[in-house]
C-alpha cells in the first residue's frame, strides 16, 4: 500500500476570484475536497508545504490525510492549477475517498535489479514506453509504484504489463490488450526502437480515446 501523508488545511469561508487572490498574496493556496457523496469543502493550504510535496514523486498517486479545523479526510490530489509563467500553484482539487471507494490512478513504474539484467549488462539501453500506468483499486490496495525485475531480460525483449506482479486487488484500467511497458534496445537501434513504441503508444492512445468516445455515445 502507498504511504500516507498528512496535510492541514482551513476551511475557505468566502470563495470566487477576489478571496483566491487575497489568499495566495498571504501565502495559502485555495482547494476544494469534493466527491464521496458528500457536500464539496473549500480550503486553503500553505502554499510552502504543498510546494514540498509538489517537488515529492507520486504525490497523485499518494493518499493524502487532510486535517480541516480538527477533522481528517482521506483525499487524493487529482488537479493542481500552476501559474502559465511561475509555475507556482494556484489552486488544488482533491478527491475525497474511503475504504469501499474504487479509484483510478496513475501508478508510476520503477525497475529493480538493472545490474542483474543481462541486455543492459551487454550495453542494451532500457526504453520506457509509459513511465506510469492507470490502475484501478481500493484505496488501501493502491501500490507507491508497480515494480519489474529486470534480472533475465534481454535485448530486443519487449516487456509487457503482464510480466509486472500486481499487487492483489490492482488492475490495469487498459484490459483488452497486454500493453507494452518497456523495451530492452541495442544502442544502435536505440532510436529506431524509440519511434516504434512511441508509434505503439501513439495507437493505444488513440484505441483509449475512441474507446471513451464509443462509451459517452
Amino acid at each position: 500500500m502507498s504511504d500516507v501523508i498528512e496535510l492541514s488545511a482551513q476551511t475557505r469561508d468566502r470563495v470566487g476570484k477576489g478571496s483566491a487572490r487575497a489568499a495566495r498574496r498571504a501565502g495559502l493556496i485555495p482547494a476544494v475536497i469534493y466527491g464521496d457523496k458528500k457536500d464539496p469543502v473549500s480550503v486553503t493550504l500553505e502554499e510552502r508545504t504543498l510546494t514540498k510535496q509538489l517537488h515529492q514523486s507520486g504525490f497523485f498517486s499518494t493518499l493524502i490525510d487532510l486535517e480541516v479545523d480538527g477533522k481528517k479526510h482521506r483525499v487524493l490530489a487529482r488537479d493542481v492549477q500552476l501559474h502559465p509563467v511561475t509555475d507556482r500553484p494556484e489552486h488544488v482539487d482533491f478527491l475525497r475517498v474511503s475504504a469501499s471507494s474504487t479509484i483510478t490512478v496513475a501508478v508510476p513504474v520503477e525497475f529493480i535489479n538493472e545490474d542483474k539484467c543481462p541486455g543492459l549488462k551487454a550495453g542494451g539501453v532500457l526504453n520506457v514506453v509509459r513511465h506510469e500506468v492507470e490502475v484501478s483499486c481500493r484505496p488501501d490496495q493502491m501500490p507507491s509504484a508497480l515494480t519489474l525485475n529486470l534480472e533475465g531480460w534481454n535485448v530486443g525483449d519487449s516487456i509487457h504489463i503482464s510480466a509486472f506482479d500486481l499487487p492483489e486487488g490492482v488492475t490495469p484500467t487498459i484490459t483488452d490488450r497486454d500493453f507494452t511497458v518497456v523495451t530492452i534496445a541495442a544502442p544502435s537501434a536505440m532510436k529506431g526502437a524509440s519511434e516504434d513504441t512511441d508509434e505503439e503508444a501513439g495507437e493505444e492512445a488513440e484505441a483509449e480515446a475512441a474507446e471513451e468516445g464509443e462509451s459517452e455515445d
